[in-house]
């Protein structure tokens, strides 16, 4: 009865947060559209997914993705673990939670290609590209900067350094990149950052760092337990523009190798 009572308080709540939404799209299709909803029938069993979907999905937060990224983080640093039976009691040094950063990094690239909102987005920049865009290439550089930036993130928890050195250098080189990078890419890189943390990226990684904060001597949870899911956007926005600079030189050279064969070609005849 519990877990029942527990179901009926969170989807009381997901539609009180829903409300708001479901007024707005009322208010302006009726009084300033000014046309009927279309299939009423089926938006109205379609809100109702969406809410069972809501309230299962944060009660399962709640229940497991939480609970198992704190779980990983107190395994992960205890010193039983990082120095086995005969080790010493207090850690000596960032180097030593070297599992750690290696959990970041898999989870945050594992959750990200995973990460729905990110599919959808890889398939229409493909889709509107033409093709010029390959969907599982753009989901892999997005991947591939979601875990650095979480590992280099828990790296920061660990070693206590001031978050805003982090953002500040961060956004630097993405200013440089953006001057830099080709110009089609960049909106794209953008909202690949923002798509990252959405559904499923977000738990485990807010788990995470907070997990980290709560088991590491002289960390606070509330300022240092936070700011992963910063790193998460930050770096594969870097990421993305990265591989549109590195494939565009790379077709440099191969048209140059082309225009150096076809020119060696024509001089042998």
């Amino acid at each position: 009865m519990s877990l029942l009572t527990e179901i009926f308080i969170t989807l009381k709540s997901t539609i009180i947060d829903v409300l708001p939404i479901i007024s707005i799209i009322l208010i302006f299709q009726l009084l300033v559209i000014k046309k009927p909803i279309p299939k009423v029938e089926q938006v109205s069993v379609g809100f109702i997914y969406v809410l069972i979907g809501l309230a299962l999905f944060l009660l399962g937060l709640e229940k497991a993705l939480f609970p198992l990224g704190k779980m990983m983080a107190e395994q992960l640093t205890e010193p039983l673990f990082i120095f086995g039976e005969q080790g010493q009691v207090g850690l000596s040094s960032w180097a030593d939670y070297i599992w750690v950063y290696v959990f970041a990094a898999a989870i945050g690239f594992s959750t990200t290609i995973a990460e729905p909102s990110l599919i959808a987005v890889a398939l229409k920049a493909e889709e509107v590209s033409g093709g010029g865009i390959n969907a599982n290439k753009l989901r892999i550089s997005v991947a591939i900067g979601v875990a650095f930036g979480i590992a280099l993130g828990s790296y920061r928890i660990i070693a206590g350094h001031p978050i805003h050195y982090y953002i500040i250098t961060g956004y630097i080189i993405v200013v440089i990149q953006t001057m830099i990078c080709p110009k089609l890419i960049i909106p794209l890189a953008y909202d690949s950052g923002g798509v990252t943390t959405s559904t499923v990226t977000v738990p485990l990684v807010a788990a995470l760092g907070l997990g980290l904060a709560s088991t590491i001597q002289g960390r606070s949870p509330l300022i240092d337990g936070f700011g992963l899911i910063a790193f998460a956007s930050l770096f594969p926005i870097i990421s993305v523009m990265a591989y549109a600079q590195l494939t565009q030189i790379t077709q440099i050279k191969t048209h140059r190798n082309r225009s150096h064969k076809s020119r060696s070609h024509r001089y042998k005849r």
